[in-house]
């Protein structure tokens, strides 16, 4: 069920990008931007790469829209490496399953609503939309927003009742055009929940936190899709 894709146009580490901060929240090194004080938290949950200098710009436009936005490592130091022939992906992923990512978000939600956060919403790249797609099924999360999601089915979308939008790549075998069709589907006959599903044409899996910089195409996607997680919660995060 992993396929290449997950381990596609690896991008460069930097463990010191951005404009945030790195701290310990939970128990989780986490990278912080934006008001502490903010009552809305966004909670990004990264792919296999974690700390992505592009996830870390991210993180630092959805803070300047007034979120206190949150980038935890589930993977406590150990994210894919794809240059470690000896550990490929599939065995990399029995000792960080989504399952953990989404145990591990329990007490961070938590410290969250200590902290006063009142509306905490979930944003999840790869491997990070099925953390997202849990706690949403289990109603932790006030919203969410899946990018090219890996993993998640369509029981899982048939068991989420809260706002949630979905953005996958034209080329994408981990979440294919029609799967997202199914899912635009399932949630279209909840009329109670609120709902998105696009499709981005031209791009591949991962092209939200993974593009070149120097593909006019993919930035301008990926730029688009970021703005449209923006509008998403500023509509349904209150």
């Amino acid at each position: 069920m992993s396929g290449p894709e997950c381990c596609s146009n690896p991008p460069t580490l930097n463990p010191t990008g951005g404009a945030g901060h790195v701290d310990n929240l939970a128990g989780l090194r986490t990278y912080f931007n934006g008001s502490p004080h903010s009552n809305r938290a966004l909670l990004l949950v990264s792919d296999i790469y974690v700390f992505v200098w592009l996830l870390r710009k991210l993180a630092d436009k959805v803070a300047a829209a007034g979120y206190y936005v949150v980038v935890p490592d589930f993977f406590h130091g150990d994210a894919y490496n794809p240059d470690n022939s000896a550990r490929p992906l599939p065995v990399w992923l029995k000792d960080h399953g989504a399952d953990k990512g989404f145990e591990a978000s329990k007490p961070l939600i938590e410290a969250l609503k200590a902290k006063g956060v009142s509306a905490i919403g979930a944003v999840g790249f790869c491997w990070g939309a099925k953390v997202v797609v849990e706690l949403a099924k289990n109603r932790l999360i006030q919203g969410a927003v899946l990018l090219h999601p890996s993993f998640v089915t369509l029981d899982d979308i048939k068991g989420v009742d809260i706002p949630i939008a979905v953005l996958g790549a034209e080329i994408d075998k981990m979440s294919p055009p029609e799967l997202l069709k199914q899912f635009e589907e399932v949630l279209a006959a909840k009329p109670g929940v609120a709902s998105y599903v696009k499709v981005f044409p031209k791009v591949s899996h991962g092209w939200s936190v993974r593009y070149n910089t120097e593909d006019a195409v993919t930035v301008k996607a990926a730029e688009e899709a970021h703005q449209d997680l923006l509008v998403w919660f500023d509509k349904h995060l209150k």
